[in-house]
């Protein structure tokens, strides 16, 4: 039976083994999907079992998307651009780390019917799935970017890999269309402090977290009567993209799949 993880800490939160083992029982596949929580100094040494085949793929999450680099042996161009992996594949004897996290964004914010272009953008955060969110939200052409981050040194170093991204201080609100958490904020019900004596309505407020569905974040914006959503088709969408890498099959996602993940 082949073993596939998904590697994180915190990882309690992660409902990627339910989605995960859904599929590959639908499909018929002799696998298991698990989560790990890991310490960086196990990292290394997890990887050396997928090149072992032992342990046949994993997924990344927060914090080691770009701590799992210097491990692998290639990385896919999704990875190179955003410098950050969430999903790890063994083929032909290398290791190729891909991100699922661009697609995963991009076919969500598609399927809300949501559109991007010409809208300003402002991101709370500089960490792990931002630089996919820059690449996929690039491709939307909107008029902006705005990064927000608690350190700035984060955002500084984003700005370098993405020179068209503007950068104001945490906490300073500047005007924006979309606003999207992807800080870990909201993964244990904390609030994230912001002014909104300036946000007015019509605007949408996206959260990369899905579990819980509706964090502190998202419902101030609906208390605001913004637009909201969470991050649930994203996840949905790059465990798609993951699942296709691993097993060569196009999972189904359907109705079903969001009342299974809402259960939790």
């Amino acid at each position: 039976m082949k073993k596939y993880f998904v590697i994180g800490n915190p990882i309690n939160h992660s409902l990627s083994p339910k989605l995960h083992n859904y599929w590959l029982k639908q499909n018929n596949i002799n696998a298991v999907y698990e989560k790990i929580k890991l310490e960086e100094d196990e990292i290394e040494n997890f990887i050396l079992k997928i090149k072992k085949q032992e342990i046949n793929g994993c997924n990344v999450t927060v914090p080691f998307k770009k701590i799992v680099i210097p491990y692998l042996d290639s990385l896919s161009l999704e990875a190179k651009q955003t410098k950050s992996v969430n999903t790890i594949c063994f083929n032909d004897g290398q290791l190729i780390g891909h991100n699922t996290d661009i697609f995963g964004f991009q076919k969500a914010i598609n399927s809300l019917n949501y559109k991007i272009q010409n809208k300003k953008i402002l991101i709370l955060g500089a960490g792990g799935v931002v630089p996919s969110l820059i690449v996929a939200l690039n491709k939307m052409e909107p008029s902006e970017i705005i990064i927000s981050n608690r350190t700035s040194k984060k955002a500084e170093d984003l700005k370098i890999q993405f020179n068209q991204i503007n950068i104001v201080s945490w906490g300073e609100v500047p005007d924006f269309d979309m606003i999207i958490n992807a800080t870990s904020l909201g993964l244990n019900n904390e609030t994230i402090d912001l002014n909104t004596s300036k946000i007015g309505k019509d605007k949408f407020f996206y959260d990369v977290i899905y579990n819980p569905k509706e964090t502190n974040f998202l419902k101030l914006g609906k208390k605001m009567g913004n637009q909201t959503e969470n991050g649930k088709l994203m996840f949905i969408y790059q465990a798609f993209e993951a699942f296709r890498l691993w097993h060569g099959v196009e999972p189904s996602v359907s109705e079903k799949i969001l009342k299974l993940l809402d259960h939790d």
